[in-house]
């Protein structure tokens, strides 16, 4: 039984749910985002939600992709990195945009 409880609640165990639970979340909010982009036509709510989706679920799957693929820990971060710059830029874009 010490074995389980040690094993469900280890750090890379902890450390992946919290990666996957902020994907998820993540995806939510993206994905009211683009609603909001269909209902009003705001092409700002969809840069929005692209921006959202690259931040969260898209690093979890680039991060998870790479490191699945037995990419070195630099290949990982450089994904995790092009991604996040891609979302951030993406949320600019929707907050600078007329």
């Amino acid at each position: 039984m010490t074995s389980l409880f040690g094993a469900l609640f280890s750090p890379e165990t902890v450390a992946w749910g919290s990666r996957a639970l902020t994907a998820a979340v993540g995806l939510f909010v993206a994905a009211l985002a683009y609603r909001g982009f269909r209902r009003n036509d705001a092409p700002k709510m969809r840069a929005l939600a692209v921006g959202i989706g690259l931040l969260t679920t898209g690093a979890f799957l680039a991060t998870g992709f790479t490191a699945a693929l037995a990419a070195g820990e630099g290949v990982v971060l450089l994904a995790r990195g092009v991604v996040t710059v891609a979302g951030l830029c993406a949320v600019l874009y929707a907050l600078l945009r007329e």
